[in-house]
């Protein structure tokens, strides 16, 4: 439907406003970038508000009717994070996912480790109707062991057949310099 990003978008914005949050400029950019419905990488320092730029992404996600997935690399991680986007969403709108654990998995918003999404990615590809991704830690991404769980997805869930859109953050991108390399 046309416009309706565009009034997800003043909604957030409003809600934000309502709150007293002001968004910084990288914060703003990367938001307008997801509500327009393009992949984004965001690599601002600790403490810049990528967790913002997240709940935005998985709002949208979530609003559209969409099915959205927040990895991070480590079960205490993602465990945290699940309890967080708890407070955001309510707890009937979020799902834990890390290989140990499994709480809510019909729920729209699953909170899970990279390799879970990577499983996923490789068996149902394109038929997961995943619409939304949001990758923490990004720079994973160069990890010679575990690198290859941030790659599947970007692989699996993107191209023909796919709807769906990414999110990738991290604070060390610029460390990796090998990332950039084609």
């Amino acid at each position: 439907e046309p416009g309706a990003s565009e009034d997800l978008l003043l909604n957030f914005m409003q809600a934000l406003e309502e709150r007293g949050v002001q968004l910084y400029e990288a914060q703003e950019e990367a938001v307008v970038e997801i509500f327009s419905g393009a992949h984004v990488v965001l690599d601002t320092p600790t403490g810049s508000g990528k967790s913002l730029v997240a709940v935005a992404a998985l709002f949208k996600a979530l609003a559209e009717g969409g099915k959205a997935y927040y990895t991070s690399p480590t079960k205490a991680l993602t465990s945290e994070k699940f309890f967080d986007l708890c407070r955001h969403f309510g707890p009937a709108s979020v799902g834990m996912a890390t290989g140990d654990i499994s709480l809510n998995q019909r729920a729209p918003l699953i909170c899970c480790t990279a390799e879970v999404l990577a499983s996923i990615a490789l068996h149902e590809g394109p038929a997961s109707r995943i619409t939304a991704v949001v990758m923490d830690e990004f720079h994973y991404f160069a990890d010679p062991d575990r690198g290859s769980a941030w790659e599947l997805p970007l692989w699996r869930l993107t191209g023909p057949g796919c709807n769906t859109s990414f999110l990738l953050m991290s604070g060390t991108l610029g460390a990796n310099d090998g990332l950039y390399r084609t």
